[in-house]
């Protein structure tokens, strides 16, 4: 595409044109078209954007929350509405399946329709007499001005993870795309911009580190909500916890699942299948490690190896692809990178899915199904986050050596059994150290009105994403003891 479109942001209402002097390309990751150029918006925009969300806060805060809610009523319904158009622009700059998309809007879809429940979910509470005449009370109020930092992988959903619940609970927001995909929130501002918010309470500013370091440092800003890797999420949270900021930081994962031998193998490898491949791997809640335990091993390796060479892998707007390309150049060869890593740790690579040719997408980011078996435990590869469809296995002895193994792990985002046994499956509940734990479920994504959980190095923070705990994480506490004696109070 010649004369790509500079993108611009959103503020105050209003499209505007950046400051920036310097732009990025958006890429299709398949065809490597440019779609778009993204402006990398200066410290000083951002400082400009910051002063007037807090301009726009008071008034805001003051909207009964009834009222606030009836904007997310219309966005549900636009994005209900445009929801095939968003899907496309999610795979056209993200590289996913057009079904992998659709899936991720629906989940945006579906926060929208919790957090219009906010005003129950604001509630605080009240206790009469907590002495003789003395009332005392609880309750919600917004911080102010927040901010949204978002990552590449879903463009469509995280950002819904935090916002309506933001700007439900009365503050004002600023949201920052990723750089690599800013087109998903150009068209939702879109929307965004038919459903006659007032000015100033949500807005868009596009950039990179320039303009986080601005988000981290604004004094106005009094929460940060970030999702990316573990090293850049420490980062944010150091630095927004320094400057006094509410931060809720999430980070990478290294997902295991366990497959015990009276696991159903049939749905078993259909489920692993789609969890460590679907988006390509790029997911923090992807498969990234399956752990056998006695006989599953054989009959379990068999079965994915088939799946995984037999995934169809394409542009993901075309029919019956099940399964899209890596976001860049870099990330390709980063991943394939860590797949040797692998084979010279020791590990025996079963499929290989490095530098696959794609009929009439030869340019194209693509890796296919990789699974490399037997490799080290303690190896570079069993704990770094490869981000990519590469599935490792590692065969244990019993449910205790393979819980320890999952413990042992920096990370604790997710964690999945396989098996009919339900003592086994409680045990598991019981004693795995993640935050997401998935029984016969691949994939342990929290449904809306559940918290993103996440621990140890995989997120920062106290109260994560979506429902009850978005509303604490967007809200401060006020607790009020009062005394109304009779012959102080006027009579009416």
């Amino acid at each position: 595409m010649t004369n790509s479109p500079i993108l611009r942001n959103y503020i105050n209402g209003q499209w505007c044109s950046s400051e920036a002097t310097e732009t990025l390309d958006v890429i299709n990751p398949a065809t490597l078209e440019i779609l778009a150029k993204v402006p990398l918006s200066p410290a000083a925009e951002l400082n400009q954007v910051a002063e007037i969300a807090q301009q726009s806060f008071d008034s805001w805060r003051r909207t009964p929350v009834t009222e606030r809610i009836r904007y997310l009523f219309k966005l549900r319904g636009l994005l209900d509405k445009n929801q095939q158009d968003l899907a496309q622009i999610i795979t056209l700059e993200c590289g996913k399946t057009l079904a992998e998309s659709v899936g991720e809007l629906q989940r945006a879809i579906e926060n929208v329709e919790v957090a219009c429940g906010v005003p129950t979910l604001i509630q605080g509470y009240n206790s009469e007499d907590i002495a003789r005449g003395i009332d005392e009370i609880m309750i919600r109020q917004p911080l102010g001005v927040v901010a949204i930092i978002a990552p590449f992988n879903f463009p469509g959903m995280i950002p819904f993870w935090f916002f309506p619940y933001a700007i439900a609970c009365g503050n004002t927001c600023i949201i920052k795309p990723s750089e690599k995909v800013p087109l998903t929130m150009q068209k939702v501002f879109a929307l965004i911009d038919q459903i006659g918010l007032p000015p100033g309470v949500i807005n868009l500013v596009n950039g990179a580190k320039e303009t986080v370091d601005a988000i981290l440092d604004h004094a106005n800003i009094k929460a940060i909500s970030f999702v990316g890797s573990t090293p850049v999420a420490k980062y944010v949270y150091s630095r927004a916890t320094a400057n006094g900021k509410r931060a809720q930081c999430q980070g990478g994962a290294k997902n295991p699942v366990i497959i015990l031998p009276d696991a159903d193998l049939e749905m078993t490898t259909k489920i692993i299948a789609d969890s460590a491949f679907g988006c390509a791997g790029q997911r923090c809640l992807a498969t990234s490690i399956a752990i056998t335990v006695g006989q599953a091993k054989q009959s379990f390796t068999d079965a994915i190896a088939s799946v995984a060479e037999t995934r169809i892998v394409g542009y993901g707007l075309d029919n019956n692809v099940q399964m899209g390309t890596v976001i860049s150049a870099q990330s390709k060869a980063r991943i394939e990178g860590l797949i040797q890593q692998g084979k010279e740790e020791g590990g025996k690579i079963l499929i290989d899915g490095r530098n696959p040719k794609i009929s009439g997408y030869e340019q194209g980011y693509f890796v296919r199904p990789t699974i490399l078996q037997d490799i080290n435990p303690q190896g570079e590869l069993a704990r770094t986050e490869i981000f990519g469809p590469v599935l490792s296995l590692i065969h244990l002895n019993s449910i205790e050596e393979a819980i320890a193994f999952v413990n042992q792990s920096e990370y604790g985002n997710m964690a999945c059994l396989f098996t009919r046994s339900g003592a086994a499956a409680r045990k598991f509940r019981y004693e795995v150290q993640a935050g997401n734990i998935g029984i016969n479920i691949g994939v342990a994504a929290p449904m809306a009105f559940f918290p993103f959980s996440g621990w140890k190095d995989s997120f920062f923070g106290d109260l994560h994403g979506q429902g009850q705990h978005a509303v604490e994480f967007f809200t401060q506490t006020k607790v009020v003891v009062e005394r109304w004696l009779s012959d102080w109070s006027r009579q009416f």
